[in-house]
């Protein structure tokens, strides 16, 4: 599976932007997938994940609420509405995916991964 994420540009603090990410392949409704963020100088972080095969959908506390992922499973596409967005916020997002059904927050337990998409939010 190949994962291309996009979407991602220079946002003021407040504003909102939606992350794409194309599969090369039907992925979004037989895998589990997620979205990753590192900022500069930070390890890895998980954002958000959602397994259709196991119906949960999961969020880091720190975007409860202001982040959203979705997928459209006819485009093999999947989202993430992120608003209210805080300088904190700037990192490059990554989207992932794993064959296995149950939502995991570790960055190791994802197989395929995007490309990345820089955001960078100015106060």
């Amino acid at each position: 599976v190949q994962l291309q994420a996009s979407g991602g540009g220079l946002v003021q603090a407040g504003g909102s932007l939606r992350l794409s990410c194309a599969a090369s392949r039907r992925t979004f409704s037989s895998y589990t997938v997620a979205w990753f963020r590192q900022a500069p100088g930070k390890e890895r972080e998980f954002v958000a994940a959602r397994s259709w095969r196991a119906g949960t959908t999961q969020y880091a506390e720190s975007v409860q609420g202001r982040f959203f992922i979705s997928t459209d499973n006819a485009e093999n596409t999947m989202y993430l509405q992120i608003n209210s967005l805080k300088p904190d916020d700037t990192a490059v997002y990554y989207c992932a995916a794993r064959t296995w059904a149950t939502v995991v927050p570790g960055p190791g337990s994802y197989e395929y991964w995007g490309q990345g998409t820089l955001v960078t939010v100015s106060s």
